[in-house]
């Protein structure tokens, strides 16, 4: 990747990285109530997977609203 970019694209690429992540979140926390029922394992599974993407839309909102999130103690 050798690509410069300006501001706006980073930006943009940015954001296009949280609405990624917010919907890999929803595929996931779905999956998992899904799974919940019928397959504990796979339910596992999907839920460590949300918490994954959880983890990135936090760093990634942080990146582009500075201080939305409490910090940790």
């Amino acid at each position: 990747m050798t690509d410069v970019v300006d501001s706006d694209e980073l930006l943009r690429r940015i954001q296009r990285a949280r609405a990624c992540a917010r919907e890999e979140l929803r595929t996931w926390r779905t999956r998992s109530e899904e799974l919940g029922r019928t397959d504990p394992d796979a339910a596992r599974d999907a839920h460590v997977r949300a918490l994954s993407y959880e983890a990135v839309l936090v760093v990634v909102d942080e990146i582009l609203t500075p201080g939305r999130h409490p910090a940790e103690p």
